[in-house]
């Protein structure tokens, strides 16, 4: 009923495409292979979770995407501003969002997070930028990954996000980057 209902309303002209969030694989291809068996819209693209510290979705969404040609727009690049480098492990951090995110506390304190932010920050000091464009940085490098959503509350911070689509990460920059990551639980699934 979903997939005939998002369909009509490509056909009337009322929305262009259709994308999809934050799922399972499997759910995601059981969508794909019922749009192709009744003949109803395709989705074009997947909003997913993904950042340097919640990776899970290179296990089988984003080679799912890949495969199928539908592009990929990760939100939460910064993973709810942890990567910025201003989050403390005893809790809280050094902003106003740092201090009342409650849901980045559930999500991102393990210890092998702040593995991953402390070797960011190291990356974007030898690099002279900010661990913000670092982050953002190493998911824009992903091929698989067609434009990740930047949540910003000020413009200096949408200049920094703008400025590190010209930040090109060494392979060993990235290896870095990815060497602490430490496997988590499924997130950001309703």
């Amino acid at each position: 009923e979903t997939l005939e209902a998002l369909s009509d309303l490509v056909r009337a002209g009322k929305v262009r495409y259709i994308g999809a969030s934050s799922m399972y694989g499997w759910q995601f291809q059981k969508y794909l292979d019922l749009a192709e068996k009744h003949g109803f819209v395709r989705f074009i693209s997947m909003q997913n979770h993904y950042n340097l510290v919640y990776r899970e979705e290179e296990r089988e969404m984003m080679p799912l995407c890949a495969a199928e040609g539908i592009g990929v727009i990760p939100w939460s690049p910064q993973a709810r501003g942890f990567l910025a480098g201003n989050r403390h492990r005893q809790g809280g951090g050094d902003t106003s969002r740092a201090k009342t995110d409650e849901q980045a506390a559930g999500w991102y304190y393990d210890d092998s997070d702040f593995a991953v932010a402390d070797r960011n920050v190291e990356i974007a000091k030898k690099l002279g930028v900010s661990p913000a464009q670092t982050a953002l940085a190493w998911v824009l490098a992903n091929p698989v990954v067609t434009a990740p959503i930047v949540g910003v509350s000020k413009l200096p911070q949408f200049d920094e996000a703008l400025a590190a689509l010209d930040i090109e990460l060494s392979a060993e920059d990235r290896a870095a980057l990815e060497e602490p990551y430490r496997p988590h639980r499924v997130l950001g699934h309703l």
